[in-house]
């Protein structure tokens, strides 16, 4: 290679992070570590496409031709290791490394020059000890000997089985080096933000050793490991186990350069390498590094050093192969993951705050029966993933949960949960295991009783402290708003009663199944008519007084003409005279309902008391509305489903079904209640948020206070403290709203397998060519016209008594469900907040429609029958596609 040729400038870490295919999976990943602010040594990367020239020039490529696919035998890999060592050492390298020694002070530094494959440090294929590194180089001359050597490890045996396990062609692997510093490392070793062999997220697992670390990560040392945890509540990390190593050997440097092995002193194997404090500090480290890199999924391979001083990040690659935290008994099913319940609550793209307290959420509610039924449940089950951004459920724990604590058939968990998805294979119930659930069933209705007789007293307490909130002077020093953030968030993580009162629906599952006994195909119909009407949930109420001040202004000439003024400034009836009806009234609905808002399950979202205009459309679409004849429908579907019940059942079968009935719909409305009461905790933590986000604006870190939304809850925290530097908060939070609006325009499949495997996206079940069959959750048929309403703020385009085709809801839908005449839903289950609000309005509606928004158009005549779930196309719009 004795031809001049251009050389591509060497990476900083800057454009290490911008440029994957150059820098590699290590330079890669390194690049972005320095780029969100974490502690990564200087150091910079020969880029791929000098080792890729080297190889042409060697004559590597026309061997590789000749080879095709076929495995490369021990002699070619020998040929192409010696044609790389034979090849002349690019001149423009040599010097070109020489000023960057010199440029940067490291002539006579000891080195580490590291490999970084372009296939390696992947989610699927991490090449972890397959590629070679070489520690203690000093000088240029070792320098570019080691440079060598990692390109020839390319063309080890090891690294072409490797490649081949994974189909990775040969004639596609190139080689970056990393090069940086050997620090003076007092201890070192490697960490995981998850627990790999367990599969647990909740647990981190660190190692340490003295001195280097290579000795731990090749094998040849046993060190001490440490396990922390999260705490479900706050998310803060407890060191909760540590176990001493035998350490028996240690690296060392050589003189001369390089490394070897030595006997570790007795004193220092019998010793903790790191304090509690310091196993903490580190794990916290370890957990931002993880979260950084990719939120989501933040389960990432790190090794590390200790200077004494601090701690540095020499290496990250994400954890390729994390054992299934599961039962035993559905090991060998395959995972489901559905967001078909999901999308109703959280149908958008998740930022990091939404999914750092989600992920635990999730747990709490659908654990708490359990717990207090004193069922054993898998130590730190994960119930909840965001794939696409978007939020998944575990089903498979779901249902076999459900199955064996208290024998709720899998097929009855899909029609709650909502979404078309396959089911677990449970065994045969046998007598023994009735028997067993049996003290289950006892303790879970003796501690369960008190808190759903209490529920308002628990709803009360919880706005109480939202209120108090609200009330208290925001803080302004930087440490009192971290301790003030978590102590709260722990105070909303704990209302476990709440998100009891959230759990599935058992009551409502008993009477589906009582009715369909005896009324099979009506059961769903039947329950939705009978619970109808009645006590209003907190959301129906929200719906009803939202309807009379629509009444009261539309008497009132003058609010008429303001609030269907299309110049209309939302927030001028708030200098009206405080005696003002319209103001009084709108005034009140705000100090109630105020903390709700449009997809209100998002941090980012504005709350309705600092955004009313989505309100005032509204009441201004409700002032034509007769609540009188929502009321008279309540009561038509109620009276004919009791007659239709004791037509159809036996009078034994009818025995306690009223009290059955009132427990259901207050079991409903306790779940529309429950949630509220959280979205009424959020609200008052969301100016907490935005006070710290202030902060950081000031700081340099944020461009806008929102922005604090795209941290998780640990980085704000550590962003406060200061470990976190301004420019890497600015970094991830630029990087992940630009994922965000990728998220926004990719679709998220139904069902995931575990390992990332989408099933096929199921259309709408066809009957007779002309319609579709979902679940029925609305009571009644109902004939009209179809107003396609993609986003709550587009309501004002449904006119009283046309069918609703949404693709979810959430409480902001529930003005809308009192001017349509029925509802047709893509997503949702018999609980979504759909059906629970349809069902207290009398509402034919059906929902879990998958594709039905790529099949019914605005202006089709639709036929809703709640009775069946079944949605009929009567007349299709004048020039459909």
């Amino acid at each position: 290679m004795n031809a001049p040729f251009e050389l591509p400038v060497m990476l900083d870490w800057k454009a290490a992070a911008a440029n994957r295919q150059e820098a590699g999976g290590k330079g890669w990943q390194l690049g972005l570590l320095a780029r969100y602010g974490l502690p990564v040594p200087d150091g910079f990367v020969v880029p791929a496409a000098i080792c890729r020239a080297v190889m042409e020039a060697a004559g590597i490529a026309e061997r590789l031709a000749v080879v095709a696919d076929a495995p490369l035998a021990d002699g070619i890999l020998a040929q192409c290791r010696a044609e790389i060592e034979a090849c002349p050492f690019p001149k423009e390298l040599r010097v070109l490394l020489q000023q960057e020694l010199e440029n940067r002070g490291w002539s006579d530094v000891p080195l580490a020059v590291r490999s970084s494959a372009t296939t390696e440090d992947s989610e699927k294929a991490s090449f972890a000890g397959i590629h070679l590194s070489r520690l203690n180089v000093c000088g240029l001359d070792a320098l570019i000997a080691a440079v060598r050597e990692v390109w020839a490890s390319l063309w080890t045996p090891q690294a072409d089985a490797y490649r081949r396990r994974f189909d990775i062609p040969a004639n596609e692997a190139a080689m970056a080096v990393v090069i940086m510093p050997l620090l003076p490392a007092k201890a070192a070793g490697i960490a995981f933000s998850c627990d790999p062999r367990s599969g647990r997220d909740d647990q981190l697992i660190l190692h340490a050793h003295w001195g280097l670390g290579e000795s731990l990560v090749a094998g040849e040392a046993d060190g001490d490991e440490y396990r922390l945890q999260e705490d479900p509540l706050d998310t803060q990390l407890k060191l909760v186990a540590r176990r001493i190593g035998g350490k028996a050997r240690r690296t060392m440097l050589k003189k001369e350069g390089g490394t070897h092995t030595v006997d570790t002193a007795f004193a220092e194997r019998t010793q903790l390498v790191l304090s509690d404090a310091q196993a903490v500090e580190l794990g916290e480290l370890v957990r931002d590094a993880g979260f950084a890199l990719d939120f989501g999924r933040p389960f990432y391979d790190i090794e590390w050093v200790w200077d004494g001083a601090r701690f540095w990040i020499v290496q990250a690659r994400p954890v390729t192969a994390m054992a299934r935290n599961t039962y035993a008994a559905i090991a060998d099913q395959p995972t489901i993951w559905s967001n078909g319940n999901t999308r109703d609550v959280m149908p958008l793209p998740q930022s990091a705050l939404d999914w750092s307290t989600t992920r635990r959420l999730v747990n709490a509610i659908l654990d708490q029966g359990y717990r207090r039924a004193g069922y054993p449940l898998l130590p730190g089950a994960q119930r909840a993933a965001l794939y696409n951004g978007r939020l998944y459920l575990n089903l498979s724990l779901i249902m076999w949960e459900a199955w064996d604590g208290f024998g709720v058939a899998p097929k009855l968990v899909n029609q709650m949960a909502g979404g078309h998805q396959p089911e677990i294979r449970v065994p045969p119930e046998r007598l023994r295991d009735k028997l067993r659930r049996i003290p289950l069933f006892v303790r879970y209705l003796r501690n369960t009783i008190a808190i759903h007789r209490n529920a308002q007293q628990f709803a009360d307490a919880a706005r109480a402290h939202a209120r108090s909130w609200k009330q208290t002077p925001l803080p302004e020093d930087a440490d009192v708003c971290r301790d003030v953030l978590f102590s709260r968030v722990r105070i909303m993580g704990a209302q476990s009663e709440l998100a009891l009162l959230q759990a599935p629906g058992g009551t409502i599952s008993m009477l589906t199944q009582k009715l369909d006994k005896h009324a099979p195909g009506q059961s769903h119909a039947l329950a939705a008519a009978l619970l109808a009407g009645g006590e209003p949930s907190v959301t129906a109420q929200q719906g009803y007084e939202l309807m009379a001040i629509a009444e009261l202004a539309s008497s009132d000439p003058a609010t008429r003409a303001w609030l269907t003024d299309p110049a209309r400034d939302d927030d001028a009836w708030r200098q009206w005279p405080h005696e003002h009806p319209f103001r009084r009234r709108f005034a009140e609905f705000l100090d109630k309902y105020g903390h709700r808002a449009v997809y209100e399950s998002y941090w980012r979202q504005r709350r309705w008391h600092e955004a009313p205009g989505y309100l005032l459309d509204n009441i201004a679409s409700l002032m034509e509305m007769d609540i009188a004849a929502v009321r008279a429908r309540q009561q038509q579907a109620q009276a004919d489903a009791w007659r239709t019940v004791r037509a159809t059942l036996p009078w034994y079968a009818r025995l306690g079904l009223k009290s059955l009935v009132a427990a259901a719909a207050r079991e409903g409305s306790q779940r529309e209640l429950a949630r509220s009461s959280l979205m009424a905790l959020s609200d008052g933590l969301r100016p907490l948020f935005l006070q710290i986000g202030r902060k950081l604006a000031e700081a340099g870190a944020l461009s806008q206070a929102e922005h604090v939304c795209e941290l998780t809850l640990s980085e704000t925290g550590r962003a406060l403290s200061g470990h976190i530097p301004p420019a890497g908060i600015a970094a991830r939070v630029a990087d992940r709203l630009a994922l965000r609006a990728h998220w926004e325009t990719h679709h998220a499949p139904d069902v995931i397998y575990e390992g990332g495997m989408a099933a096929p996206v199921e259309t709408p079940k066809s009957h007779a060519g002309d319609g579709w069959t979902g679940v029925a959750v609305g009571a009644g048929i109902a004939r009209g016209v179809a107003r396609v309403i993609l986003h709550p703020s587009e309501g004002t385009r449904l006119r009283p008594g046309e069918i609703l085709v949404a693709p979810s809801t959430d409480p902001a839908w529930t003005p809308l469900f009192l001017k349509a005449g029925g509802l047709v839903m893509e997503t949702g289950g018999y609980l979504s907040h759909g059906a629970i609000v349809a069902r207290e309005f009398a509402l034919p509606a059906v929902v879990n429609l998958p594709g039905i928004l790529g099949k019914v158009r605005d202006g089709d005549m639709l036929e809703v029958d709640g009775s069946t779930g079944r949605v009929r196309l009567l007349h299709a719009q004048t020039g459909k596609d």
